[in-house]
């Protein structure tokens, strides 16, 4: 016996309309969560991104004074911007510029009310801390000092202003050039 075919059409294949609507109607759905969810977690990204900034011109710094056997000296410039530069001889003549980082994402020097200070111990008292020495700068055995030869301790503060969720640091020991990051999770600092 012979199956028989309803009007001479043969039997749909696919997807109905009805099912494709629902698969992007989820589709719709699971992507404005996800959206949602993104937006709460952009201001932290912002402020790792602005750790990672940091962290890799710190370093480069202290790489380069090794490399080149000169001397590099760290710059702040504004609340937002550090400059790497190598101090030429003789004295007094002007230094060249081999790094300028501007912070992206309106991450910015700032340091939070109540944030303490980071488990190096290196001080909290504003955001760039390294005790007030003018001249900051790495030898080329990789240590940092001021303009006197001194090893040199010191935290960057940085984060978005107003958001304390979003305070980073950077520390950097004097005797060795080491450079850590911290993230401040509102009660003490993760490295």
């Amino acid at each position: 016996m012979k199956r028989r075919e309803s009007a001479g059409r043969p039997p749909a294949r696919g997807f109905s309309l009805v099912e494709v609507m629902i698969v992007i109607a989820i589709m719709f759905i699971v992507a404005a969560m996800a959206i949602f969810r993104i937006q709460g977690a952009l201001p932290g990204i912002r402020a790792n991104t602005g750790m990672n900034q940091v962290m890799s011109t710190v370093r480069s710094g202290r790489e380069l004074a090794i490399a080149q056997r000169r001397n590099i000296q760290l710059v702040f410039i504004g609340n937002n911007e550090i400059q790497l530069q190598q101090i030429n001889l003789p004295a007094g003549a002007a230094n060249t510029l081999l790094q300028d980082m501007i912070f992206e994402n309106q991450v910015q020097f700032v340091l939070m009310p109540g944030v303490l200070d980071t488990p190096d111990g290196f001080g909290a008292t504003r955001a760039v801390d390294f005790g007030g020495s003018p001249t900051l700068m790495w030898l080329s055995d990789g240590t940092f000092v001021d303009a006197n030869g001194q090893p040199l301790n010191g935290t960057m503060y940085f984060g978005l202003q107003n958001q304390a969720a979003t305070q980073r640091a950077v520390t950097i020991l004097g005797s060795t050039g080491r450079v850590r990051g911290y993230k401040w999770n509102g009660v003490r600092w993760i490295q």
